[in-house]
């Protein structure tokens, strides 16, 4: 994209700036000529404020965060309110909630790209760029599914129409929707992809033998919903994660894709707190000892948040989104529920 349309997007957003204010800055409001929020991540304060109208003093859209000395534009507010981190990401979704049609793609001759090693980083990085955001399509529906209707902070889900599966070496390439979930490193770098094959019909996995996989560097490395902190919550499956985020939406939480991954994770410099979303199973419980253990060994404190079934999003399913509330709201520190728990509608 060229600046140009980057420029066209801030000042078509600004035209509407309290709309997207409203929509991805949600724990504000409005004061006067202003909106008025904590951070440019939608957090609750009044530290940032966004100009809702032309004036001598900037155009609308344009935002300062008192607190830090940041400035930006609309632009930024999505990509950070949605975490998301390619530019073609925050177009998409700029375009989206504009109600604009994709942009045309440039009619030019590519250089042909060598193929990428099966299942490397690079395989892995390439099938992100292909896939694009989720919002509208199978994989919302699918997610709704499960309960899973919040999707702030999702920018590292992709959907792709045609995703290749094969199930062995022998058998024939078939293709499927899939759920495409960029693993990154605590720098933000993509180094692996998980996959979910989807079923357009039954609106679930596909009815294949395998419908997860993950393909690239795995180990230390997580899909993640929201920014690193002080504080955050870490998990196996994407849906278990995103289960508990339905009620903790502020808080920055990691799928690490299996139970040996989960005990594996990589801890960020700013983490002072974990909170160890445990699955109910042997794996889960060997993963909550060993997490537990490198925390603690490293100044860490951890709390493990356990599920009355066999997963968080079994409870949520099974016994509803206020159950889930309730039994989250005993289990975590009080001065967190104050500041992460979305109030019951």
């Amino acid at each position: 994209m060229s600046r140009h349309d980057a420029s066209d997007l801030a000042q078509r957003l600004g035209r509407q700036a309290e709309a997207v204010c409203r929509h991805y800055l949600s724990n504000g409001r409005r004061e006067g000529r202003y909106w008025l929020v904590g951070d440019a991540r939608n957090a609750r304060g009044r530290s940032l404020y966004v100009r809702l109208q032309d004036s001598p003093k900037g155009r609308a859209g344009k935002w300062t965060d008192a607190a830090t000395g940041e400035h930006g534009d609309l632009l930024d507010v999505i990509r950070e309110s949605c975490g998301l981190v390619d530019f073609k990401d925050v177009a998409d979704e700029a375009r989206a909630f504009l109600k604009m049609p994709p942009p045309q793609p440039e009619i030019r001759q590519q250089p042909r790209q060598n193929p990428a090693p099966q299942g490397s980083p690079e395989a892995a990085r390439r099938l992100v760029r292909m896939s694009q955001p989720i919002h509208g399509t199978l994989v919302q529906t699918y997610l709704r599914e499960r309960g899973i209707t919040d999707l702030r902070g999702t920018g590292s889900l992709h959907y792709h129409p045609r995703c290749y599966y094969r199930p062995d070496e022998h058998s024939v390439t078939e293709t499927w929707p899939a759920m495409i979930a960029a693993v990154t490193d605590l720098d933000g770098r993509i180094t692996g992809a998980h996959r979910t094959w989807l079923d357009p019909h039954r609106r679930d996995k596909a009815p294949i033998d395998t419908p997860r996989r993950a393909m690239g560097d795995l180990l230390g490395n997580a899909v993640r919903f929201g920014v690193g902190a002080e504080v955050m919550a870490a998990g196996e499956g994407i849906e278990t994660v995103l289960s508990i985020r339905q009620i903790l939406p502020e808080m920055p939480m990691l799928a690490a894709l299996s139970a040996a991954h989960l005990a594996a994770v990589l801890f960020p410099d700013t983490l002072r707190r974990l909170y160890i979303l445990r699955d109910n199973d042997p794996a889960g419980d060997g993963a909550r000892d060993s997490l537990v253990e490198r925390a603690n060994a490293v100044g860490i404190e951890a709390i493990v948040i356990s599920p009355q079934l066999g997963d968080f999003n079994e409870d949520l399913r099974t016994l509803g989104i206020d159950a889930l509330r309730s039994q989250t709201r005993m289990q975590i520190g009080p001065q967190d529920v104050a500041r992460f728990m979305a109030l019951a509608a």
